[in-house]
């Protein structure tokens, strides 16, 4: 701040604002500067699969029936108990969507189409359940 004295009135203070005018311009230039040099993270976002390459055959659709009797059928085809996991295995080893479905003949005990269900669910299957009326409207 520079001071002037003389005069009748006494000290006359006027500001210098060269040294301000200063600061602002290295503020400037740094402001001006430090958004070009500033990179973000790469982020891979996964891409959404076209709908057009995955392959829809409603004709293979698993149904794992579970006779009246104890025994079960995929696809009409017989199949044990113990054969069941290893037999849904190599059906959807190269498939995409692993939908399976149970169909139950009417006098067959709950407890055997749960464990048929249980069996699905450790192999990661989505599980559906085929009613008469759901096959009707069909």
């Amino acid at each position: 701040m520079g001071m002037l004295a003389g005069g009748k009135r006494g000290v006359a203070a006027e500001p210098n604002v060269v040294p301000l005018i200063d600061i602002l311009l290295v503020l400037l230039v740094i402001f001006m500067i430090i958004p070009h040099h500033q990179t973000g993270l790469d982020a891979k976002l996964p891409q959404p699969s076209d709908p057009r390459t995955v392959e829809r055959h409603p004709e293979f659709v698993v149904v794992v029936q579970v006779l009246s009797d104890g025994s079960l059928k995929i696809n009409e085809e017989s199949v044990s108990w113990d054969g069941l996991a290893p037999r849904l295995e190599q059906v959807y080893k190269e498939r995409v969507e692993k939908i399976a479905f149970i169909r139950g003949e009417a006098p067959v005990e709950f407890a055997a189409v749960a464990r048929v269900a249980d069996v699905m669910r450790q192999l990661d299957l989505s599980v559906g359940l085929l009613t008469p009326k759901l096959e009707q409207s069909r």
